[in-house]
């Protein structure tokens, strides 16, 4: 279990080796992230994509928590180097960026990402443990958040914290690449994406 909140990222309990930091990144603490402005209670569920998991509540840490700097239904890669990265594929993904942590997303999701406002709710971190993707928490125990934060402006977010946002018109190939490198990975709502024309083809 996680604990009291720690002072500084619990690297050691992590399943894998975390992304690194970003500019203003604030100290640790876990959040869920929502559309809605009206969450308060937060229960264990079993997620539809998996119906025999067990009920969890889920959380993201402070750290990996730009990969949620999205509408909820985007589709989005994101990418980060870490030790095992080999000098090949660091040049190849990061050799023309000054950024640390790279996001993708199609061009057909922009509008709605400049329109889109989050709230981010913390949550206790007492029952909390790190689930085996990295960034993640699990709890088995229901909570009420401690805190609700407005998330806005998301193209400038990005832009302030030093992640390179791409916009593009498939996810695809470059995801293809990414899932084949050494490069560390997150893929969300990729069902959401348009047409593969690589696997088509």
């Amino acid at each position: 279990m996680l604990g009291a909140m720690p002072d500084d990222y619990p690297v050691h309990l992590l399943a894998r080796e975390p992304a690194p930091p970003f500019v203003g990144e604030g100290p640790f603490a876990l959040w869920h992230f929502s559309e809605d402005p009206s969450l308060g209670r937060f229960e264990p569920h079993v997620p539809a994509s998996n119906p025999e998991a067990s009920p969890l509540v889920w959380a993201i840490d402070t750290r990996h928590s730009p990969m949620f700097w999205f509408p909820r239904h985007c589709p989005r890669g994101c990418i980060w180097p870490v030790s095992t990265t080999t000098a090949e594929d660091w040049s190849r993904f990061f050799g023309q960026t000054g950024a640390a942590r790279i996001h993708v997303v199609e061009g057909s999701w922009l509008e709605r990402m400049v329109s889109c406002a989050l709230f981010a709710y913390r949550l206790p971190t007492g029952s909390f443990r790190a689930h085996e993707v990295g960034g993640f928490w699990v709890s088995e125990d229901p909570m009420d958040a401690e805190e609700r934060v407005a998330v806005d402006d998301l193209l400038g977010r990005h832009a302030r914290a030093g992640i390179e946002l791409r916009v593009t018109p498939s996810l695809w190939p470059f995801w293809h690449r990414v899932v084949e490198s050494t490069v560390a990975f997150s893929g969300h709502r990729l069902s959401n994406a348009g047409p593969d024309d690589e696997r088509r083809g």
